[in-house]
């Protein structure tokens, strides 16, 4: 269990003042002048050492991603990108941040700037997050006051701005290059890559798009080094995250734990355990809304890491774990997300628009059992036919939640067909 000393977030509840005197009693912009002094590539060796991968979904090291960055600034400028549009079903780790801590993804936002070579950075927000953005705006504008931001950010010599960027709640804005396009007033579809946005982005210059969490817990590390950071959780699997635990627990919350706690242990120490025990818990989607299900087997003793989750066929994504108990309608709960994922389909890529629609209509009818049992091989095949045949990763999002029903609970929809052929019957 993460000891108090080594947490990051000490104001996620907001119990504390999130504005600039009570940030920087926290330790807030403590040194913030003296860390951009050592230099880009001590920022970007820090950011290895520590191991931290972003904290998005993706799960691709951090540090290895701003050293993608151009070393030297040409005509064109650079920029960095916060995506704060968190729009995954069950996640809602960025807005308490937001909320409760935005000085920590300000003074990230400065950081990670100077080390790109970016001397703005725009938080694409999502729309409906709206005492969020006030909180982070009225965050930012204490900056400017105080010489945080602007011609001289922090003392540092470094120029830099920070702006606001107000979505309009898409889904598909999260993937970094619609979230481009929606910033540079386009219809938020994914871009092809290559190129990748850190030879060719925003305006079509060297970005860098990063998670919320992913910029915020930077500064720490860099004060506390990254050999600390690497010194928390496993290898490969390092530092603190944000877990979001909801659904049917006694206390759902968010709570900033070490990388590779058992998720028994994580919902049972801070959720209050499942509602009715843990003999009464159905299944787990540990990841959010695009990893499939874990089953009760799996949940009793697997770690909540990105290698970990991987190797029982499921991912960590963004944490954000969802709790189903035995009252639970398994099918129809994924059939819902899959509408979901055909409501925000973009329509870009034939796969994707076709496929998600079609996947939602069978999952409708597997609800009710008015299928044949054949059928549910022919969803599967048609889920890997989207799967990795579209430009971003909502085709993979649609899929992989019926992968993982059909996997783990393929004998409930097998039921559902043949009750309702029987009663059909029968009448």
């Amino acid at each position: 269990m993460l000891s108090d000393k080594d947490r990051i977030f000490t104001n996620l509840y907001g119990i504390h003042d999130f504005r600039l005197k009570g940030a920087k009693a926290r330790g807030d912009w403590d040194g913030t002048k003296d860390i951009i002094a050592k230099g880009r590539d001590w920022i970007i060796e820090e950011m290895k050492t520590s191991g931290l991968r972003g904290r998005g979904g993706a799960g691709f090291p951090t540090g290895l991603k701003w050293s993608f960055m151009p070393k030297e600034v040409g005509a064109r400028p650079h920029y960095l990108v916060v995506n704060a549009d968190e729009g995954e079903p069950g996640t809602c780790k960025d807005r308490d941040i937001l909320r409760h801590d935005p000085h920590k993804l300000i003074e990230g936002c400065v950081i990670a700037g100077f080390a790109m070579g970016a001397k703005a950075a725009y938080i694409y927000i999502r729309g409906e997050f709206i005492r969020e953005a006030e909180n982070l705006q009225t965050a930012i504008d204490e900056c400017y006051d105080a010489g945080l931001l602007g011609k001289d950010a922090a003392g540092s010599g470094w120029p830099f701005d920070v702006y606001v960027h107000r979505g309009g709640g898409a889904y598909i804005c999260g993937e970094e290059t619609a979230l481009i396009q929606s910033l540079e007033g386009k219809k938020g579809q994914p871009r092809l890559k290559p190129p990748f946005p850190a030879g060719m982005g925003l305006y079509g210059c060297p970005t860098t798009v990063n998670n919320v969490e992913s910029i915020a817990v930077a500064p720490t590390i860099l004060r506390r080094t990254g050999a600390w950071f690497a010194g928390l959780g496993r290898p490969k699997n390092s530092g603190t995250k944000i877990f979001c635990i909801s659904g049917h627990v006694e206390r759902p919350c968010n709570v900033e734990e070490e990388m590779g706690i058992p998720l028994k242990e994580l919902i049972e120490k801070h959720a209050g355990g499942v509602r009715g025990g843990w003999d009464n818990l159905l299944a787990v989607i540990p990841g959010g809304a695009s990893v499939p299900v874990l089953t009760k087997d799996i949940c009793d003793t697997v770690l909540m890491d990105f290698d970990s989750l991987r190797e029982v066929r499921s991912g960590l994504g963004t944490a954000a774990v969802m709790v189903m108990d035995k009252s639970t309608d398994i099918v129809a709960t994924i059939a819902r997300l899959s509408s979901f994922y055909k409501h925000e389909s973009c329509g870009q890529c034939t796969p994707c628009r076709e496929g998600t629609g079609w996947m939602s209509r069978v999952m409708n009818r597997m609800v009710k059992g008015n299928a044949d049992l054949e059928e549910i091989d022919m969803l599967e095949e048609v889920t890997r036919q989207v799967e990795g045949h579209t430009f971003c990763a909502l085709g993979d999002a649609a899929a992989w939640p019926i992968q993982g029903l059909i996997r783990s609970f393929r004998p409930e929809m097998e039921r559902r067909i043949k009750e309702a052929r029987a009663n059909l019957s029968a009448a």
